[in-house]
């Protein structure tokens, strides 16, 4: 892989459309340098930032939720950084197929769904 990588060449290491590297570098998630012809040029290690906020959207984060991730994160994350994002993710995904269970468990209840309580938050 170079050095420097252009929007597409991002796109397709991560498996993304360019349009999404674009989108994710206008909320904050990556950042590109310019060439003097005005071009985005991006370094190797946003192949794997990218995979990441894939992984983050299907987990159900929000675009701010992994901007705040990745704004925990240090510059240059070692293994151990990206092993805690890992298990914060997986404990947020756990999270979320809890209540989606005890959203099944309501359905399934026979209650009307009108008449079933609202959940607490």
């Amino acid at each position: 892989m170079q050095p420097y990588l252009t929007v597409g060449e991002l796109a397709r290491a991560a498996g993304v459309a360019a349009s999404a590297v674009r989108f994710y570098e206008t909320h904050g998630l990556l950042t590109s340098e310019r060439t003097a012809g005005n071009q985005r040029r991006f370094r190797e290690p946003d192949v794997c930032r990218t995979k990441v906020i894939r992984v983050a959207q299907r987990v159900g984060l929000s675009i701010a939720e992994i901007k705040t991730m990745f704004h925990e994160l240090p510059a240059d994350p070692a293994v151990a950084d990206w092993e805690r994002l890992t298990e914060r993710l997986m404990a947020e995904a756990d999270d979320r197929i809890r209540q989606l269970r005890s959203v099944l468990d309501d359905i399934a209840s026979g209650e009307p769904l009108c008449e079933l309580q609202p959940a607490a938050t």
